[in-house]
C-alpha cells in the first residue's frame, strides 16, 4: 500500500503532546480521598465503568489517526518500473499446410512443431518473440511480445485450414521480416518450420531472405519430416484411410535461405532433432531490452473512512451514555 498525499502523515506526531497531556491532565483531575487504612477496600467489587474509563482517549486517537491516514489516501498498487532483460527478438514462422498433418512425427507434423515451440518459449522468459504462420497465404498471429501466456495460448489456436492450402516460402520470410525489421535488439532471429517446396506466393523464399540479410535478421530453417515416405490421413466415404505420401521438402533452397542470412539449416525427422535449433540460437549475443510494467492503482481511503466514522460513533457513545458523568 501507498500514500498519495504522504506528507499528511506528518501530522502523527501532534499526537505524542496529545497523549502527554492527556495523562497529566488525568493526574490532576483524578478525585483523591484520605482514609487511614485502605485494606477495608481491598475486596470492594470494581465495576466495569473502571476498566473502560481510559477507552474514550484510545477510541479519539484512532479516529484522529485514522482522519490522517484518509488525507494521505492510501493506494494499493503493483510497482510500476521500467526494468532491463537479456533478450533477443525471435519470430516463429510456421507452415500450417495440410501437409503438416502428415504422422511421421507424432502425433503429426504441426502438433510436435508445437509442442517443441511452446517449451521453447517456456524456456526463453526475456525474449520477445512472436508467430507468423503461412500455407498459401501468410499472417501474422502474434506479435514479438513478451507476454509470454498469451503467446502460448495463441500456440495452442494454431492448425491446419486458417488460410488457402499451398507453401508459400517466401511470404512466411516476408512477413516475420516486417516485424522484425524495426526492431532495436542487437540479435534478430526468424526460425523457419516447413515440410514443403514453395509453391505460392509473390515473393520467393530467396528474396525474402536477401531482404531479411538487409536488415540484419538470421534465418534458422528446419525441414520437418522423415526422408522417403510418411503417413497421411485421408477421410473418405469409407471412413478414416492411412497412405504414404512423399516427402518432398526443398531443402537446397532451405539452406540458401539460411546461409545467407548466416543461419543455419536443420533436418527434423522427430522432434528431438527440433531442440538443436533452439540450443544454437541460445548461443547468439543477446541484446538489452526496456521492459515496462504497468499497473492499476485503486483508491483505499474510503474504508478508513467509514473505520473513521465507526470510532468516533463509538467514541460519542461510551462518553456520553456508558460512561456519563454527573457534574
Amino acid at each position: 500500500m501507498i500514500f498519495a498525499n504522504i506528507g499528511y502523515l506528518f501530522l502523527l506526531i501532534l499526537l505524542i503532546p496529545y497523549i502527554v497531556w492527556y495523562i497529566l491532565k488525568h493526574k490532576q483531575s483524578e478525585p483523591t480521598l484520605q482514609v487511614s487504612d485502605t485494606r477495608v477496600y481491598k475486596y470492594a467489587p470494581k465495576s466495569i465503568r473502571i476498566y473502560l474509563l481510559h477507552l474514550p482517549f484510545i477510541l479519539r486517537l484512532i479516529t484522529f489517526i485514522l482522519i490522517i491516514l484518509v488525507l494521505a489516501r492510501p493506494q494499493t498498487t503493483d510497482k510500476w518500473q521500467n526494468s532491463e532483460v537479456e533478450g533477443i527478438d525471435i519470430m516463429l514462422a510456421i507452415d500450417i499446410s495440410t501437409s503438416m498433418l502428415a504422422e511421421d512425427l507424432k502425433p503429426n507434423r504441426l502438433e510436435a512443431a508445437k509442442d517443441v515451440a511452446s517449451r521453447f518459449i517456456n524456456g526463453r522468459p526475456n525474449d520477445n518473440i512472436g508467430i507468423t504462420l503461412f500455407a498459401g497465404e501468410s499472417f501474422t498471429q502474434c506479435p514479438l511480445t513478451v507476454d509470454h501466456s498469451v503467446l502460448l495460448n495463441l500456440m495452442q489456436s494454431i492448425q491446419c485450414g486458417l488460410v488457402e492450402d499451398g507453401t508459400a516460402i517466401g511470404m512466411g520470410i516476408a512477413n516475420a521480416v516486417t516485424r522484425l525489421k524495426d526492431s532495436q535488439a542487437k540479435s534478430k532471429v526468424i526460425i523457419l518450420l516447413t515440410d514443403g517446396t514453395n509453391n505460392m506466393g509473390d515473393i520467393s523464399p530467396l528474396t525474402a531472405a536477401e531482404i531479411a540479410k538487409s536488415f540484419g535478421i538470421r534465418i534458422y530453417s528446419i525441414g520437418v519430416g522423415t526422408k522417403g515416405t510418411a503417413p497421411y490421413q485421408y477421410r473418405t466415404a469409407m471412413g478414416v484411410q492411412y497412405v504414404n505420401v512423399e516427402v518432398d521438402i526443398d531443402e537446397e533452397t532451405l539452406i540458401q535461405i539460411s546461409a545467407a542470412t548466416d543461419g543455419e539449416y536443420f533436418r527434423a525427422e522427430s522432434t528431438s532433432k527440433l531442440q538443436e535449433v533452439y540450443q544454437e540460437i541460445d548461443k547468439l549475443e543477446k541484446t538489452k531490452l526496456n521492459v515496462k510494467e504497468f499497473s492499476k492503482r485503486e483508491e483505499e481511503y474510503k474504508w478508513f473512512a467509514l473505520a473513521t466514522f465507526a470510532a468516533l460513533l463509538l467514541e460519542l457513545i461510551m462518553r456520553y451514555v456508558v460512561l456519563k458523568r454527573i457534574p
